[in-house]
């Protein structure tokens, strides 16, 4: 397979492609592989790092209010489309994969138009607006959450699950928590941790419970993201931590250390669903409330409505909220296997061969 493949902006749409591509590269050693991304873009260095050949245009997203610049990105999207169909033309792809953030949108768009077989994949329970306009010129898109269906034609639409499921799913315990981080092996951890970057409120949240997480019969592992580090530790709470709490920075490929931990707290981004439900791994999620159209929101709930996570509004997230919420999962051993049985049940652990299967079918029809 000759696969061209674009998505950039956020971990979220590049993790789900390079996933893909790992399936892809497993079933088809021979495949050729091309990902189109920015120059700015979190792609430029995580793809190639992946050891996957990177072409970069120069694009910008739209400005949701009234703005000049919205002029210059007509321009710049006019001049990408031109500059994707000679990418195009040079590599000869079988089909064309978007998988969201602006970037996608000229390089699948641009493949549309020259009638190669094109397909989009929506990882949130609510529809980009790249992929929204972008379905009405694709073979077809696949989606990752029911709600997401009625934000495309319903002809087109394909329940596949996140590609990004399908990578972690077979990962097993190493003994990082005890060899890494000093933790014990006879007791569960929870792992509170706001995304690669952190997230404020989770911090200040997660601070605070420290003397009262020191009383418990669990361990916590708080990652707080390599920018709030420093402040953080400055922080009296951060001092003569108990032994039963761990403050990190960054974990280094921090999927590979789920499946040593009993219970997560973190955002309801749709790469972290994928890995949470993978696994099997009872959770709180706190969505962020600064994305659009509260999609975490509506993430979440596709597991709260399972009883596979419980849920906390960032505005009602307290040091008290917290203890209380990861005390309800922590010290109650039989509603954890439950919760986790639950998430297992809610995701697709194959998404990337369905993907797969998705593909072969429109090359071939």
């Amino acid at each position: 397979m000759r696969l061209l493949i674009s998505g950039g902006g956020t971990g979220g749409h590049i993790y789900p492609a390079l996933a893909l591509i790992e399936a892809i590269k497993q079933k088809e050693p021979d495949s050729e592989i091309l990902y189109v991304g920015t120059h700015k873009g979190l792609e430029s260095r995580i793809v190639p790092s992946a050891g996957v050949p990177l072409k970069t245009i120069k694009i910008q997203g739209f400005k949701r209010s009234l703005s000049l610049e919205n002029f210059k990105t007509v321009y710049l999207f006019l001049k990408s489309v031109h500059d994707c169909k000679k990418i195009i033309r040079d590599f000869k792809p079988d089909v064309v994969v978007g998988t969201g953030g602006y970037v996608c949108g000229a390089v699948v768009y641009a493949a549309a138009r020259m009638k190669i077989p094109t397909f989009v994949h929506e990882q949130n329970s609510v529809a980009g607006v790249t992929n929204k306009f972008l379905s009405r010129f694709v073979d077809k898109v696949g989606i990752c959450f029911e709600d997401a269906r009625k934000d495309f034609p319903a002809s087109k639409v394909v329940f596949t699950g996140n590609p990004r499921a399908q990578q972690v799913a077979g990962m097993k315990d190493t003994g990082r928590l005890e060899k890494e981080y000093k933790l014990r092996k006879d007791l569960p951890t929870v792992m509170i941790f706001g995304g690669s970057r952190g997230a404020e409120g989770i911090n200040a949240a997660a601070l605070k419970a420290i003397p009262q997480f020191a009383k418990k019969e669990y361990q916590v592992l708080f990652v707080t993201g390599k920018v709030h580090y420093d402040k953080i530790m400055a922080k009296d709470e951060a001092k003569n931590l108990p032994d039963n709490v761990r403050i990190e920075p960054y974990i280094a490929d921090m999927p590979a250390i789920l499946p040593e931990v009993a219970s997560i707290v973190g955002r309801a981004g749709a790469t972290s669903l994928a890995e949470i439900t993978a696994l099997g791994i009872p959770t709180i999620l706190i969505p962020s409330p600064y994305v659009t159209n509260d999609h975490q929101t509506k993430n979440a709930m596709s597991l709260v409505n399972k009883d596979a996570a419980l849920m906390i509004k960032e505005k009602d997230l307290t040091a008290d909220t917290l203890v209380k919420n990861v005390d309800e999962i922590m010290n109650d051993s039989d509603k954890r296997l439950q919760m986790g049985k639950n998430a297992k049940e809610a995701g697709i652990p194959d998404a990337a061969n369905q993907v797969i299967k998705v593909l072969e079918d429109i090359m071939h029809k």
